[in-house]
């Protein structure tokens, strides 16, 4: 796989429309919704992807990956905010690997950049992340509808016999 995308996670929840109107109702399931959009770019797409929430109000947290398909989870520790975690890893692999950090934050944008990131908005992320979606339910389409064609002509041709 090559290169990385290292998403901020709340930055993206209070940016996204239909990531907003499900947080209203529960966070988690906010996270969850945005986990399994993440899964299905990274796969189309090819790209490791990093999803950083940060914890750091959380009392006694201690720093947490997760994995959830491809997509790795990593839940910062207490009094450490996500820019400064995203920061750092960005610091550590953006000089080696092709890194693409997604936030809206104009500061942490800055900082990435200088770390050699390259930076993309909540909604140029969104508007990739949608395009995506959109060709991976027209190749189930197109691809449910070869399979029906092939498997009526195979009746059809046994019916024939």
């Amino acid at each position: 796989m090559a290169g990385y995308l290292i998403v901020d996670g709340y930055n993206i929840i209070n940016s996204w429309p239909e990531l907003k109107e499900i947080q209203r109702d529960n966070l988690e399931d906010a996270r969850i919704k945005l986990i399994e959009m993440l899964e299905n770019y990274r796969e189309y797409n090819g790209i490791n992807v990093i999803l950083v929430f940060d914890a750091h109000m959380v009392r006694g947290s201690v720093e947490k990956h997760e994995h959830y398909g491809g997509v790795e989870v990593v839940y910062t520790k207490e009094n450490e905010i996500a820019d400064s975690y995203i920061e750092r890893l960005a610091n550590g692999i953006g000089r080696l690997y092709d890194v693409k950090v997604a936030t809206s934050d104009w500061l942490e944008q800055q900082v990435v950049l200088g770390r050699g990131a390259v930076r993309l908005s909540s909604r140029e992320l969104h508007l990739e992340v949608m395009k995506v979606s959109k060709n991976i339910r027209d190749q189930y389409k197109l691809s449910h509808s070869v399979q029906k064609h092939t498997i009526e002509g195979m009746v059809k041709m046994r019916r024939e016999r």
